[in-house]
């Protein structure tokens, strides 16, 4: 499946009432994601590394799709942020300026 295929099958599963609630749940997931890390950075996540991995890919998929349901409430597909996102990378690396900061270096 490409990424635009999973954007389209997605969208069968929207049933947010406002369509602020994906950019808030798009917050809630990564801090998940992040608080699964956290307990395994500290030693104290509750399962084994087979278990913490599947849930990592869990969190990082219902990342996902919220990234994909901001996509589409704007019109844009997942296959354009990301060769957007590969052009840009592509060119700061030409560049040099890969690391360092400011969007638009």
């Amino acid at each position: 499946m490409n990424l635009n295929e999973y954007q389209i099958k997605a969208e069968a599963f929207h049933a947010f009432k406002s369509p602020q609630y994906p950019y808030f749940a798009l917050a809630e997931e990564v801090g998940e994601f992040m608080g699964k890390m956290a307990k395994a950075h500290r030693g104290d996540y509750q399962g084994t590394a087979d278990e913490l991995d599947l849930a990592l890919k869990k969190e990082l998929g219902d990342v996902l799709w919220n990234v994909a349901a901001i996509a589409s409430l704007h019109g844009w597909t997942l296959e354009s942020v990301a060769e957007m996102n590969l052009d840009k990378l592509t060119d700061r690396k030409e560049r040099g300026v890969i690391k360092g900061t400011g969007d638009e270096r």
